[in-house]
């Protein structure tokens, strides 16, 4: 980690709640959500016991990664407003602690993961982990304008891992179009956040699109990256776990997403400020429910099939 003038209330006592929020929780719900879908949808089928353990287990991971990003991450955290009340940089939870809670959680989430599942599932678990910690966190995030691209496959994995626990198979295209599906979305979604946080990533040196070519930039890449995500979300209604309401859902959805990065796409710096990025941040809110209004469209039209209603 960098060197950082992190101030230390070493009179403050670290309390449960602080170490919870130190695991990233609103990160780790989209991951239990999506990990949770690809087991469902799998063609085959897990005991209960063994479904809720593994989700367990995958959760445990994704807190860890979240600690050692918090970890690593904090100097630049406590630059940024977003980020500044975060465990680590407010002194809430010393340094050394998040790194120690991290290397455990990430251990044993894998192993039990292993003992749960089977290695498959825990050995693409250990690479999702390590991928955020040291590929995004530690080089990436602070080198190239590509880290969200590149870095977004960390957060695309959970679903494939849960597909994974229940097949013990990473070749389906299925499992995969759920992957695209958040790996596509992910860019999108940061550079319409960063387009109206404005000085945030440029205080930090953070070097996002915006900052190393520009909100103009920014605002073709949100258009573009947009367009390949609405082929490939409703590409995935036509793979194996797709179906009427997944189909339907995706075409609307992306149809309303496709119309917030035009309009992003056709504003300019002075059109932003005089509404106060009112357009970005309502593509941006959109965004946060885009992945769980389609990962909860499948997991419908998995109920569907396994009715016989399709």
């Amino acid at each position: 980690m960098t060197e950082t003038t992190l101030a230390l209330d070493t009179d403050y006592e670290a309390q449960f709640g602080d170490y919870f929020a130190l695991l990233k929780p609103r990160v780790m719900s989209l991951v239990v959500f999506t990990a949770l879908v690809g087991l469902l949808v799998a063609p085959t089928g897990v005991h209960p016991m063994i479904g809720f353990a593994s989700i367990l287990f995958i959760a445990v991971g994704a807190g860890a990664s979240g600690a050692l990003n918090m970890w690593w991450d904090a100097d630049i955290d406590g630059v940024m407003r977003r980020t500044a009340k975060r465990p680590v940089p407010s002194g809430r939870v010393r340094p050394d602690e998040a790194l120690s809670i991290g290397l455990v959680l990430s251990v044993f989430a894998v192993v039990m993961l292993a003992l749960a599942a089977n290695w498959v599932a825990a050995a693409l678990l250990a690479f999702t982990i390590f991928f955020y910690a040291v590929v995004y966190s530690m080089w990436l995030k602070r080198s190239t304008p590509q880290n969200i691209v590149i870095g977004g496959a960390a957060g695309a994995f959970p679903p494939v891992i849960g597909w994974a626990v229940a097949t013990g198979d990473l070749t389906s295209p299925a499992a995969w179009g759920m992957f695209a599906l958040i790996f596509l979305w992910t860019p999108p979604h940061f550079w319409a956040l960063a387009l109206f946080m404005r000085t945030d990533y440029d205080d930090a040196r953070v070097p996002m699109l915006t900052v190393t070519h520009g909100r103009r930039t920014t605002r073709v890449h949100v258009l573009i990256y947009t367009i390949v995500l609405a082929l490939f979300a409703v590409g995935v209604g036509f793979t194996q776990i797709g179906g009427p309401v997944y189909l339907t859902g995706a075409v609307l959805m992306n149809a309303w997403f496709l119309k917030g990065a035009w309009q992003i796409f056709r504003r300019d710096e002075t059109m932003a400020e005089a509404d106060s990025y009112a357009v970005e941040k309502g593509v941006f809110k959109f965004s946060l429910w885009y992945l769980f209004l389609h990962f909860g469209a499948l997991l419908v039209d998995a109920s569907l099939r396994a009715a016989g209603v399709i």
